[in-house]
């Protein structure tokens, strides 16, 4: 039962380090992230907008100029 228990005692130490471990990679992953994340926003902030046509939008056709036009005959 002892040995057990120091096995467990053992296992527990190397899963806490591992923990920190992880926690402080998660940590800088995050800081990472957040400026990253301030960068881009930045840069959308300073981008100049453009104009996105509306393709649902309805256009008049404007005739050929070098094609003339017919007269329908009945």
């Amino acid at each position: 039962m002892e040995r057990l228990n120091t096995k467990l005692f053992w296992q527990n130490c190397y899963i806490m380090k591992e923990n920190e471990m992880l926690r402080k990679k998660a940590q800088l992953l995050n800081q990472e992230n957040q400026a990253l994340l301030s960068e881009l926003k930045q840069k959308l902030a300073n981008a100049k907008p453009t104009h996105i046509p509306d393709l649902n939008a309805t256009t008049k056709k404007t005739p050929n100029p070098s094609k003339p036009l017919t007269t329908p005959t009945f």
